[in-house]
């Protein structure tokens, strides 16, 4: 185990942590943040505060961590299938009949009429590795235009709509490839929210409550804040022309109390002990206490490169993205460089994670949207350790 830090000695990981977000909040990237790394000892700091002009950020703050959440419903649905509820590779019209029928653009620019039949069904498999059909269309067409003005493009506000009105808007639309054929990232992960609400009977945060959370001991981690804990949950920020800009206030927001509607499609809050207690699972081979969590076979499936070269193509996703990198279930996967092994997965309002093949695990915690004034941040973090 190798620490990329000054010295090399395990004892200044938290010193490296602290400096890295003392610097940044220094510097006006962030007011506030949480690390927490696990290379031998834990060491979890924070610096700065949880709003401009508010209090210190704790370290029992309560994150909005966004796309974090994938790996957690990835896990969620492998339980499902080893308890035989689904499989990995069947068609899910059964729970999802929306997805009957589906038509597929010729092409990526193609209008929205311009279809051909899908050749197979969206399977679980799909969902796990986004090669459903569904996702983020990054190049001006059509279909990005129909997505905006339907409500269903993917961006960094919380859902607008229940689950079952936003996949059937969803569905109104044609598929960008054939399922398995192409990789477009994000939506398959809110279709599997609600996948596993329906075939568990009952809303994904229910489920995820008894059969993840409660097992890890996660105990603030759900779809929303209570009320009694909303004294935790920081204001998010994005960067605007003149500085940092407020777009949710702390203690409020949309993830303060419960929604008004059904968000098995949406995403979760957690603090930096929660998610660590996740990602130590996974670090030790999906073991809790002894007991699996997911079966080594779907655990080596999870954590290895599961998309076909065919479809990591150069407009799926940002520039350089497939370079040295593999995506498994819910989680990014590298593939080459010192880093090799792996996994992990950054969430859109600042928030980070890494589980490394040697056992070390980091997660960074912040409350800014990402972009070109974050990514140094989150760059730097990723650079800490180095796995042996």
């Amino acid at each position: 185990m190798i620490l990329a830090v000054e010295g090399g000695t395990i004892a200044e990981v938290s010193t490296a942590l602290q400096d890295l977000l003392i610097r940044h909040v220094d510097v006006g990237t962030i007011p506030g943040g949480v690390a927490l790394m696990s290379a031998g000892n834990v060491e979890l700091v924070t610096a700065g505060v949880a709003s401009v002009g508010g209090g210190a950020m704790g370290e029992d703050a309560i994150m909005r961590i966004q796309s974090m959440t994938k790996a957690i419903t990835s896990v969620a649905a492998l339980r499902l299938v080893e308890a035989g509820h689904l499989g990995l590779d069947q068609s899910l019209v059964d729970w999802l009949p929306e997805l009957a029928g589906r038509q597929v653009l010729r092409g990526p620019a193609a209008e929205l009429d311009d279809t051909v039949p899908a050749r197979r069904a969206i399977t679980l498999r799909h969902l796990l590795t986004n090669t459903s059909g569904y996702g983020m269309v990054i190049q001006a067409s059509p279909l990005q235009q129909a997505m905006a003005a339907n409500g269903t493009e993917a961006g960094p506000e919380p859902p607008m709509m229940g689950a079952d009105e936003w996949l059937r808007r969803l569905a109104e639309l044609p598929l960008a490839f054939q399922p398995g054929e192409g990789w477009r990232y994000h939506h398959s992960f809110a279709v599997l929210g609600i996948l596993i609400s329906r075939v568990t009977g009952r809303p994904l945060g229910e489920h995820l409550a008894e059969d993840v959370f409660e097992p890890l001991g996660m105990a603030d981690t759900a779809l929303w804040v209570p009320q009694g804990k909303l004294d935790r949950l920081p204001a998010a920020y994005r960067h605007g022309a003149e500085g940092l800009v407020e777009i949710e206030p702390a203690g409020g927001g949309f993830y303060a109390g419960p929604p008004s509607f059904d968000v098995s499609h949406g995403e979760l809050v957690c603090t930096a002990r929660d998610y660590y207690r996740f990602a130590r699972m996974l670090a030790d081979g999906a073991q809790v206490n002894g007991q699996p969590m997911i079966s080594p076979d779907h655990l080596r499936q999870m954590t290895s490169d599961q998309v076909p070269a065919a479809c990591k193509t150069a407009d799926s996703f940002f520039p350089g993205f497939w370079d040295g990198m593999g995506w498994g279930f819910g989680v990014a996967v590298k593939t080459e460089g010192s880093q090799r092994g792996r996994i992990g997965w950054s969430g859109g309002l600042g928030t980070d994670f890494f589980a490394d093949p040697d056992g070390a695990v980091g997660i960074l915690l912040t409350q800014v949207e990402l972009g070109e004034d974050m990514w140094p941040l989150i760059e730097q973090f990723q650079s800490l350790h180095e796995p042996s």
